[in-house]
């Protein structure tokens, strides 16, 4: 009989073990959606780089030019800060949660995305300059 009580201390109620799936699987959903939520940030920092492509273009042919570059700039910078602020607050969620059954990309994946749009915005940046 002593050993069977062991047993039974041993064991976790049923109900822990759901309450311990569930948040396992809410940590897995909160993963993913910072993937997606870093994914959005890309695409508005793009958008933002965007405009400032398009300022430069809409504006060409005005008398201030280096005001239309100067716009231009701007908004390719608030563009690049998008993306690293994005980098970052993704890279410090991910520090925080433990992934169960989702496989998230490893955060050097971030990194290399949102490093390669900010140096393709930079470059952008330096051909408006000197245009």
């Amino acid at each position: 009989m002593a050993d069977n009580a062991d047993d039974e201390d041993d064991e976790k109620p049923i109900s822990q073990e759901l309450a311990e799936d569930r948040t396992n699987w809410a940590e897995d959903r909160t993963v993913l959606a910072n993937e997606r939520t870093f994914a959005g940030w890309m695409r508005t920092g793009l958008a933002a780089v965007g405009v400032g492509l398009g300022f430069r273009a809409v504006f060409r042919a005005t008398d201030q030019i280096m005001l239309a570059k100067a716009a231009s700039i701007g908004f390719i910078a608030i563009g690049i800060a998008i993306f690293f602020l994005a980098w970052r607050s993704s890279c410090r969620l991910h520090q925080r949660l433990d992934s169960h059954a989702a496989q998230p990309l490893p955060r050097s994946h971030l990194g290399v995305v949102a490093l390669a749009l900010s140096v393709g915005s930079a470059v952008l940046g330096v051909i408006i300059v000197y245009l």
